[in-house]
């Protein structure tokens, strides 16, 4: 048994919960998150930072601050019976860049939540990469940021999700991706043997309207995919891309050696010049790692959810997101 995981099932007493706090809510998941809940009837608080502007939204209240700030926190949980914790840090050069938000925030958030009374259940949106803490400091933040849950929660019924590669209308990080083979050429930054789950990003608001709505939670953390056993190969989605879009896309293999130069240089510049980056030599164990395939067995026994969009339904919704009368 993983050492997050147990046994234990909590049950809630009296009328299923309405009132619900969010964090990361201007993000690519947060905001799905914030649709598929505030449809679902939840009255919604989310929380965002004081340089980046909230559009206004029924059902949803925003409160300025961020997660270093224990008043703003306060006044974002209050009365709130679930709180999904969405934001995290993905770029970054230091471990203390990723552990700010993906380790603290989490403590700061959990201690304000548990301060009510009664507290809420939390529900924690981790990463798979928390499964390899081994391959980067953001693989590693993330599990950190489980282990401080489980262990700041000291009561708080509570759960963590690990979704693999989330796309959809919407995702900057992929989109990139897509384009270039909507040109006719798909670059592969990985191994080409490598295996990998996909999940489309209303599935994942979807798995959470479904468990934040259970009056029975289970501890986690918990894997989920898109329904595809066994997850894709490189070759597996580049064809799928091609059948979709109606064209041959050819696959360029990038190599190891320019990447790994590239992450390097990329992560000294960053430390020199202060700016947070992606492509890291982190990153690179973390693309080049063989197996991001996800087990959502544990999570079908415990909560009934079903993914509902494969890929090829993912990937055409998310091309027609694309067009001008769309953007």
């Amino acid at each position: 048994m993983h050492p997050l995981q147990d046994d234990r099932r909590f049950a809630l007493k009296g009328p299923m919960p309405r009132r619900l706090a969010i964090t990361g809510g201007t993000g690519f998941i947060g905001a799905a998150l914030i649709r598929r809940l505030a449809a679902d009837g939840w009255r919604l608080r989310a929380l965002y930072r004081s340089r980046r502007a909230a559009a206004p939204q029924a059902d949803v209240d925003w409160i300025r601050g961020s997660l270093a700030d224990a008043e703003s926190l306060s006044r974002l949980v209050a009365g709130a019976e679930v709180v999904v914790h969405c934001a995290g840090a993905v770029r970054g050069a230091t471990p203390e860049q990723f552990n700010r938000v993906n380790i603290e925030g989490v403590a700061r958030l959990a201690r304000a939540a548990r301060r009510l009374d009664p507290p809420p259940r939390f529900l924690l949106i981790s990463s798979l990469a928390a499964r390899e803490p081994q391959l980067s400091y953001y693989a590693a933040s993330k599990r950190g940021g489980e282990e401080t849950l489980r262990s700041a929660a000291q009561g708080m019924h509570w759960t963590a999700l690990r979704p693999p590669a989330v796309y959809g209308p919407g995702d900057r990080e992929m989109r990139p991706l897509l384009q270039a083979m909507q040109r006719g050429f798909a670059p592969v930054l990985g191994r080409p043997e490598a295996r990998f789950s996909l999940l489309y990003v209303e599935d994942l608001s979807a798995a959470v309207a479904h468990i934040v709505d259970r009056p029975h939670w289970e501890a986690g953390p918990f894997e989920l995919h898109d329904g595809h056993a066994g997850g894709y190969s490189w070759r597996e989605v580049i064809d799928t891309f091609a059948r979709i879009a109606g064209r041959h896309v050819r696959p360029v293999q990038v190599p190891a050696a320019v990447l790994n130069a590239t992450a390097a240089i990329n992560q000294a510049l960053a430390r020199r010049m202060g700016f947070r980056p992606m492509l890291t030599p982190g990153k690179m164990r973390e693309l080049t790692h063989p197996d991001w395939v996800c087990d959502d067995a544990p999570l079908r026994r415990a909560t009934g959810w079903r993914p509902a969009v494969g890929l090829a339904d993912g990937l055409r919704l998310t091309l027609e997101s694309f067009s001008p009368s769309r953007a």
